[in-house]
């Protein structure tokens, strides 16, 4: 069943392109007028805390900050409700691999005061004040799982993937209030801004937490698609549908299930990773098709047993850099991570890494941050040679990294 639906035809979807847009003013301009500094938040998904890093350089550690201060209340409310009850513990031996998932994304306020984390195993978000470490405000997500998030480019509002209940809520991120929120396919998981902030791309990945992985059982996996959506009127202008595109790129074999993406710097193209995939797609957005495929290298350790891969990954996580030269890729089950140039889509050097869960961009765009969840670690990557340049130890289980902003003195909450 065909299920793209496209607004005004071709206009829809020149219009998401906004390589001619001026972008609007980023967050970090406002940010080093206002005395704050630049930094790199880890989240430790399964302790609970976030290690804040220098954003460029060695990643010296700025300071910690605790991102479940709520924790007992939580709990309490969880134990005392047994349907809640049964959505955390199944969390906990589903997706968290037999560990409570705390803390999964996050991003700093405009002005430097606040941090806004998902916590899966809580179902919500929370605003946590940098100078107290209290929570300034909490959203309950709707279903009984919170995922990734997004900024706007303007740092005024966060999207959270509420995976239970296929949708995604729009926050302001001063107030908690919800501006919007639309439906999406199942398990809505990664989130995605244009430049101009116009529009908003969710890719839901459907079921991956169960063991029915071969590939002649893809379809028990649910409806997953790419949901584009005005972030206006948060309706629907786009839905894409990757099956449609792997079958006519001649690749029935993969999954449509949509992981990590990175938008070229004009957006005119999105790579893509997908569910049991040792590598990346291309999809050319003016086209609507793919157009080109990257098959990485397979590390002969992993094992070929897909029920083994942590929630149906392969490959997981990627950033570019910059300039659109280079991308950088997380080989989670493969325990490697590596640049490759997006001209000829060669691959640099293979850096051994401990299940890489995640893949970001320095400060100074030079280098690809990775977190090692399997070695509590994050290390840098330069983009021009591909060679390792630093690791520094965090948290148990580092997941998601972002950039974000704290006061130039801070060195974490007082009195903690």
């Amino acid at each position: 069943m065909l299920r793209t639906v496209r607004t005004l035809g071709v206009l829809a979807a020149a219009a998401l392109l906004t390589a001619l847009t001026p972008a609007p003013a980023a967050p970090a301009e406002a940010a080093a007028a206002g005395g704050l500094r630049e930094v790199l938040f880890v989240g430790n998904n399964w302790e609970g805390t976030a290690d804040v890093l220098a954003s460029t350089g060695d990643l010296a550690k700025v300071g910690r900050i605790d991102m479940i201060p709520d924790k007992a209340e939580r709990l309490r409310e969880i134990y005392l409700n047994p349907v809640k009850l049964a959505f955390f513990l199944g969390i906990r031996e589903s997706a968290g691999e037999g560990h409570d998932q705390f803390v999964d994304d996050m991003f700093t306020t405009p002005d430097g005061t606040a941090v806004v984390a998902s916590r899966p195993s809580f179902a919500d978000v929370v605003s946590i004040d940098l100078a107290s470490g209290r929570i300034n405000w909490r959203f309950p997500v709707s279903g009984f799982r919170s995922d990734h998030m997004a900024v706007s480019p303007d740092g005024t509002r966060i999207a959270v993937s509420a995976s239970t209940s296929n949708t995604v809520h729009v926050l302001d991120i001063a107030t908690g209030r919800q501006t919007g929120s639309f439906r999406t396919g199942d398990k809505p998981h990664e989130n995605t801004f244009t430049r101009d902030g116009r529009y908003l791309w969710n890719s839901s990945i459907g079921e991956v937490n169960t063991a029915l992985d071969a590939p002649w059982l893809d379809w028990t996996k649910g409806d997953r698609k790419i949901t584009v959506v005005d972030t206006q009127t948060f309706r629907t202008v786009r839905v894409i549908d990757m099956r449609e595109r792997l079958d006519a790129f001649g690749r029935r074999d993969l999954s449509d299930s949509v992981r990590p993406v990175s938008f070229s710097p004009d957006e005119s193209k999105l790579y893509f990773q997908v569910s049991f995939f040792g590598g990346f797609l291309e999809y050319d957005v003016a086209t609507d098709r793919i157009t080109r495929l990257k098959d990485l290298p397979a590390n002969p350790a992993t094992s070929t047993d897909r029920t083994t891969w942590v929630n149906d990954s392969r490959h997981h996580g990627m950033s570019m850099s910059p300039d659109g030269a280079k991308l950088c890729i997380a080989g989670t089950m493969d325990d490697y991570a590596t640049v490759v140039d997006r001209a000829t889509l060669a691959e640099g050097p293979l850096v051994p890494a401990a299940k890489p869960y995640w893949a970001t961009v320095s400060g100074d765009g030079t280098a690809c941050v990775i977190s090692e969840s399997g070695t509590d670690q994050v290390t840098a990557i330069d983009f021009a040679t591909g060679a390792k340049r630093v690791s520094v130890p965090v948290g148990d289980h580092p997941q998601r990294i972002r950039l974000g902003h704290v006061p130039a003195a801070w060195t974490g909450p007082a009195g903690r």
